[in-house]
């Protein structure tokens, strides 16, 4: 199922400080290590349902999740084997303690707290980590991924208006960053994106997830820079398939998780194709399958994790080659 109509029925902060020893001749081991979920689907606190966006807490050692099948955001600390609920989990609703198919989450350091995409309820949310206290930032906005960048300004994915807009967390100024043009496939137009990167120089790299490629927008740029994919749906390496999530590293390359071909692809800078550097090895449930990702991130330590939709888990991909 693609992922765009899943969510619809049922996807780091700015810089790459943590990804500054990574090069091109780095590698990931083959076999994943689940480190949440990966007990079937459900609402136990050692399952996931539908795992979407995800942010890694390097100081506090955990990973959130926007659990978006049990409407809730999970938060779940290295080597342990059950989670903790944090905001959400009281039923699908638009109750101030009720998410609704959340898809992305943030951590916001100067606040002390997490900033959600709230999808089915069109808002955003922050919620504090000292009292779990919600309080809605935005409303009547189609959010399906967020990112912050080193001011304090947050960046929102509005699928169905097939633009990013930045956002000012103080005057609530809105700017288009990229799209904003309708939906189509020339360069000055996106169809239905959900994930993106925003750089140290705020360029934007947008996943466009149904024109198979991936858009890098320099700042006050008026169209897209064609990075990765563009070749029309497919599993050939110079295609993707549903892109979905999207970071770049300090030496521009650009990791994509190709959803439809259960991978995660590493395009480099000035390539005509990508490269797997996880799965490719068929849809499954396996250690080194994938079953539709969704969202990928690094550690400090730059440790591959993936967002593994259908398999309900987050898998943990350790470096074995610098």
């Amino acid at each position: 199922m693609s992922y765009s109509k899943a969510i619809l029925q049922s996807k780091p902060k700015t810089g790459t400080g943590t990804l500054e020893f990574i090069s091109l001749n780095t590698k990931w081991m083959e076999n994943g290590i689940t480190i949440a979920g990966g007990n079937e689907f459900g609402n136990e606190l050692n399952q996931l349902r539908n795992p979407t966006g995800m942010s890694i807490d390097n100081d506090n050692q955990c990973i959130y999740i926007a659990d978006s099948g049990n409407d809730r955001i999970i938060q779940w600390k290295f080597g342990e084997k059950i989670g903790k609920i944090i905001a959400g989990g009281n039923g699908r609703g638009n109750q101030s303690n009720q998410l609704d198919w959340p898809t992305d989450v943030i951590i916001d350091k100067k606040n002390n707290s997490i900033i959600i995409c709230d999808l089915k309820n069109r808002r955003v949310i922050r919620s504090s980590l000292n009292n779990h206290n919600a309080q809605i930032i935005m409303s009547n906005i189609d959010c399906g991924g967020l990112k912050m960048d080193d001011h304090g300004d947050i960046y929102i994915s509005d699928y169905v208006n097939n633009q990013i807009k930045k956002v000012s967390l103080e005057t609530f100024k809105e700017t288009i960053v990229a799209g904003g043009n309708g939906k189509g496939n020339n360069l000055n137009q996106l169809n239905y994106p959900i994930y993106f990167f925003v750089d140290k120089d705020y360029s934007v790299y947008v996943s466009d997830h149904l024109n198979n490629r991936v858009m890098k927008w320099i700042k006050n740029a008026k169209e897209g820079i064609l990075v990765a994919g563009g070749h029309g749906k497919g599993h050939l390496l110079t295609q993707l398939n549903d892109s979905s999530g999207v970071v770049v590293d300090h030496l521009n390359n650009i990791y994509v998780v190709d959803s439809g071909n259960d991978r995660i692809v590493r395009w480099s800078k000035d390539v005509k194709k990508g490269h797997t550097i996880a799965g490719g090895n068929r849809k499954g449930n396996q250690l080194n399958q994938f079953d539709y990702p969704t969202s990928l991130s690094f550690d400090r330590q730059g440790n591959l994790y993936i967002a593994d939709f259908h398999n309900h888990r987050i898998q943990k991909f350790i470096i074995d080659k610098y």
